[in-house]
């Protein structure tokens, strides 16, 4: 074996390379906020995001002005690109929750250095979803009505409403998360209090550290608070994606009306975010210089988490096109025929190769290790969970019982405006947190550091 190999292999058996001080890992990680210009890299997707933040914006002042008449919805396509985002961006936080609550709680420490930002972008992707059912109500001015709040007319939700479900599932999942992200932050924020080179640094962090010193009672607290919201943020991986799949598996439609639903949301939900995890950490360690920190040990593991949850997606596939065939039921066979041949079968098609073909590629630990290889496939993915999301609501509704109502759909411009604006939302807000907050846990690397210089000295 060449020298080159054998370097390669140890740097995929470690979570951290390089010699590292406890001091040199602080002002690393925290440098990128508080002393570190900005770069052309920032200045352009920062740019980029809040330009399609103002496109979002736009689509949004118009849907109140004129209502979803302007989407392309119509029967027997009641709902289309609102819930198909909705369900998309909801999908893509639950690998922030997995990384973050699951796996520190079976003590994987390879977590360490992208738990951070895979939190951050769980209450992006969240804020990004919660848009769509907001919009998706058509008189989003009585969004109060879907809270259990007492009022003297003893006006209560319709809890058989998907709305109302939707709306309780975000809502958890956003308080949840958020608090755990903030709460895992506290001692990071304090160093970077004490390390700020400008007064009015020190006192934003100072504020936001509350009065963290690093004592000892303050880190019996931290602990045991962080170890309660891990247990509490832990069942959301499975609840809030399954609540979302009763959205569809309540109804006594054709291809929506299925018990496998929940775990094959889930698993769905976890492999887009694994997908967008490798999306946005990839370009992360590039250009920030962060490649001793993430290393290829954590993509390569992210990758192998990535094929894990696309063979129980794809088992979902073969599963749910057997239920068709061996329910004998006649619109159940059609849905899952027209799917494959049908008008949207180019959809349906590159869904599984997206889905199911593309990832059999990371059986081989040479596209698990290589970084933009394996960008450029969890693009691929980000795309077909898309599709999945768009074959599931499109296809299962646009042909109903009665021939004459059948339509097809598409989206409009202002349907693809309203989406495209959401990406920009959350590539404005990732950039932002990039130049305001520690992308990485500096608290936990600076323990897996000290470890790692402990163990080298003995």
């Amino acid at each position: 074996m060449s020298k080159e190999a054998v370097n390669e292999e140890v740097m995929n058996d470690e979570v951290l390379t390089g010699k590292h001080s406890l001091a040199s890992v602080t002002e690393q990680i925290s440098g990128l906020a508080t002393r570190k210009p900005l770069t052309r890299t920032w200045i352009f997707g920062a740019s980029v995001g809040f330009l399609l933040l103002i496109d979002l914006l736009f689509a949004i002042t118009y849907l109140f002005l004129k209502g979803v008449g302007i989407w392309g919805i119509d029967i027997p396509v009641a709902w289309g690109f609102a819930i198909i985002n909705f369900v998309w961006w909801i999908g893509i936080g639950h690998a922030g929750t997995f990384i973050s609550a699951i796996l520190y709680l079976v003590h994987q420490e390879w977590r360490t250095s992208i738990n951070r930002f895979a939190e951050a972008m769980t209450l992006f992707a969240v804020s990004c979803a919660g848009i769509y059912p907001l919009l998706h109500l058509g008189r989003p001015w009585f969004v109060y009505w879907m809270i259990p709040y007492p009022n003297t007319m003893g006006l209560w939700p319709q809890f058989r409403s998907p709305l109302v479900w939707d709306e309780f599932a975000v809502a958890t999942y956003a308080t949840v998360s958020l608090v755990f992200w903030y709460i895992g932050m506290v001692p990071d924020l304090a160093s970077m209090r004490d390390g700020s080179p400008k007064l009015w640094q020190r006192k934003i962090y100072g504020i936001l550290s509350l009065g963290w010193r690093g004592n000892g009672r303050h880190w019996a607290r931290y602990q045991t608070i962080y170890v309660i919201l891990a247990g509490l943020a832990t069942p959301l991986v499975l609840s809030v994606h399954s609540l979302v799949s009763m959205d569809f598996t309540a109804a006594l439609l054709p291809g929506w009306h299925s018990t496998i639903f929940p775990p094959f949301f889930v698993a769905g939900a976890i492999f887009s975010g694994f997908a967008m995890v490798l999306t946005l950490a990839i370009p992360l360690r590039k250009f920030y210089g962060l490649e001793d920190f993430i290393t290829i040990k954590h993509l390569d593991n992210c990758a192998k988490l990535l094929l894990v949850t696309g063979l129980l997606v794809s088992y979902g596939y073969v599963f749910e096109a057997f239920t068709s065939w061996y329910s004998d039921n006649t619109f159940e066979k059609y849905v899952a025929i027209n799917r494959a041949l049908g008008p949207y079968a180019v959809h349906y098609w590159t869904l599984i190769f997206c889905n199911v073909i593309s990832i059999q590629t990371l059986w081989f630990k040479r596209v698990r290790t290589s970084p933009w290889i394996l960008f450029g496939l969890s693009f691929v993915v980000n795309v077909g969970m898309w599709m999945e999301r768009f074959i599931i609501i499109i296809v299962s509704l646009h042909r109903d019982f009665i021939p004459a109502n059948w339509g097809m759909y598409h989206g409009n411009g202002w349907d693809w405006a309203t989406y495209i604006g959401t990406m920009g939302q959350f590539l404005f807000l990732f950039f932002l947190f990039i130049r305001a907050l520690p992308v990485i846990s500096i608290s936990e690397l600076r323990e897996l550091v000290q470890k790692k210089n402990t163990e080298e000295a003995a």
